[in-house]
Formats: structure tokens, sequence, C-alpha cells
């Protein structure tokens, strides 16, 4: 549910910036619901950290935002951390390697 909540604002945002697209792959919530890991895969991945240190500086206004949309459904808002995921770049860069040999 937070997943699909965060990546509609991430949608939203990025309307705005031509060129960039921010997807949340996984999202791990602690057991007690304090803390919510956030995985993002972004487009283009040259600037992806600016993007990610981006995001996690205006973590604030994320978290109203998860608040406003969702405070029916949780009792604990959770604190947001995002790390880039780069899963998909890795398993490119395998591919590539084996098909060169």
């Amino acid at each position: 549910m937070i997943q699909r909540e965060l990546s509609d604002i991430f949608q939203r945002q990025t309307q705005a910036t031509r060129g960039v697209i921010v997807t949340v792959t996984t999202c791990r919530i602690s057991p007690d619901m304090s803390v919510c890991r956030g995985y993002l895969s972004i487009f283009p991945s040259e600037r992806a950290q600016e993007i990610c240190d981006n995001i996690n500086a205006n973590v604030k206004q994320i978290r109203f935002e998860i608040g406003q949309r969702m405070r029916f459904q949780l009792r604990i808002i959770p604190e947001f951390k995002f790390f880039v995921d780069d899963s998909l770049d890795y398993a490119e860069n395998i591919d590539r390697l084996l098909s060169e040999n």
C-alpha cells in the first residue's frame, strides 16, 4: 500500500522534470512500522545518486503527504529512507559481460 502511494507521489513530481523516471522497486518496513526503507530505480542512472539525495532531503514533505493520503489506513506513519536500487544496472552489466564471450 505504501509502495503504491510512493509511486504515485514520485510520478506526479517527476512529470515536471523531463527525462527523469523514478520507480519504487521495493519498500521494506520495520516490524514496529517506524522505518520504511524505499529502494528507487532512477532513470537516467547517471543522475541516480543526485536525485536520491534530493528525495532524501525532502523526506519530511513525502512523509506528510503519505500521512494525508493514508491517515485512515495506518496508525503510525513511518520515517522514510530512500536508496538507489541498482539491481537492474547490475543485471544489465552481467548480461553484457556474458554476451562478450
